[in-house]
């Protein structure tokens, strides 16, 4: 784990801690919306646009070429941070969202009928949700949820239930954005290998910025994640897959760059990842998040993770402590940085607003995860989530003036 003076080393690569939101200093503890850049991120940007800025695999003039080298390089790069076989099954999209429509439409449209099930968990993003209802509302396939139990586990008993061998899909987050699980991915795409046909997909979004992810080892035949939740550029992200099956799949958008023969009648389309990469890729992007690679690589994902559950474990032992606080979070050691609450009495936007009066920054509503909250016996809840520049002061700041909400709302403690 980190010292102390390592941590202070580290926040001073970060500009965004010199803000002063309302006079007082930032504490920042949104992380799983999305993270702040250190300036090396923020330079790397600038430097694409004076010296690399080309339309890649266009052209041949020096500044193509260029672009084109740095866009691929960049691919290389993130197939060896999640242990991707080849480049090639690495494919640039704008987040996990995309990626995962791309999923729903691409694959899940063409390839289930009715009958057919996708298996995903009442903990998943929208974004691993709502495309799974379109496609059954298309295929008449029928869209299963495993349900977790008072710690917010899955029990293996829901996974033996539920995945049959009807199921064609088990699409699962990797952590859950508000109640921090990390569902045992090794032993649900064992079960489902060994019971079913289905193909594996893994939403990584909240996962891969604070784990070490292999997917070949985890033989997941899909993941999605995006670049801005791990200090890299907004509006950048990845699909993973197999590339037998990307190759298998129908095209997503059509256009430039995609192709490999258009006449007037019929179009040919190259293989993965161009396939699936039409018109003007965001070069920029793809650069950036092989960057914040570089940037996490720097310190070590195994000491970056070690730092954010001392963190997650130290905040969440406070917060127990508030009788007045519902605190949603698994107790599990094995979570994702995430913890979510209620003050028992207040709405999460009047809580979050009034922290925003000292500074402090967290996540207030639903998180993208209604089904979830539903479940929890709730509309919303506020969430604090970390991040390698967060601190124990931080912290303790914020746990102090939960005690101000409090006051301030009228509440008993």
């Amino acid at each position: 784990m980190f010292t102390k003076d390592e941590i202070e080393e580290i926040r001073k690569e970060f500009p965004f801690l010199n803000l002063k939101p309302n006079g007082k200093p930032i504490v920042y503890l949104d992380n799983g919306a999305t993270t702040q850049k250190p300036r090396e991120i923020i330079d790397n940007i600038k430097n694409f646009y004076e010296s690399e800025n080309g339309n890649p695999h266009r052209g041949a003039h020096y500044l193509a070429m260029k672009s084109t080298e740095v866009y691929e390089d960049a691919r290389q790069k993130i197939a060896d941070f999640i242990g991707a076989r080849k480049a090639s099954e690495v494919v640039f999209l704008r987040n996990a969202t995309e990626a995962l429509n791309l999923l729903a439409y691409s694959y899940g449209l063409n390839n289930l009928k009715e009958g057919d099930e996708i298996v995903i968990s009442i903990m998943e993003h929208h974004s691993n949700l709502v495309p799974w209802q379109e496609v059954c509302k298309k295929t008449g396939a029928k869209l299963k949820f495993l349900y977790v139990d008072d710690d917010m586990q899955i029990p293996f008993s829901e996974i033996e239930e539920k995945v049959t061998k009807n199921t064609k899909i088990v699409s699962i987050t990797g952590a859950s954005n508000v109640v921090a699980t990390n569902p045992d991915i090794e032993k649900i795409v064992k079960y489902a290998r060994e019971n079913s046909d289905a193909k594996i997909i893994l939403d990584g979004a909240q996962l891969v910025p604070h784990r070490k992810v292999n997917v070949s080892e985890l033989d997941v035949d899909f993941m999605a994640f995006s670049g801005h939740k791990m200090y890299s550029a907004l509006g950048i992200g990845v699909l993973y897959g197999k590339e037998e099956l990307l190759n298998k799949m129908d095209v997503f958008l059509t256009g430039g760059d995609m192709i490999e023969y258009v006449y007037e009648d019929h179009t040919t389309f190259l293989d993965a990842p161009q396939r699936f990469e039409a018109g003007t890729a965001n070069v920029e992007g793809s650069v950036n998040l092989a960057a914040a690679i570089d940037f996490i690589n720097k310190y070590g994902m195994e000491r970056i993770d070690d730092y954010e559950r001392f963190l997650t474990d130290y905040c969440y032992s406070k917060l127990k402590e508030l009788d007045y606080l519902e605190v949603y979070t698994t107790s599990d050691k094995n979570r994702a940085p995430v913890i979510s609450f209620n003050f028992k009495e207040a709405h999460p936007h009047d809580v979050a607003s009034i922290l925003d009066t000292y500074g402090i920054a967290i996540r207030s509503g639903h998180h993208c995860a209604q089904p979830l909250h539903r479940y929890l016996g709730s509309n919303f809840s506020c969430r604090a989530s970390f991040a390698i520049y967060n601190t124990v002061e931080e912290i303790d700041y914020f746990v102090e003036h939960l005690e101000d909400v409090r006051r301030i709302l009228g509440i008993e403690s």
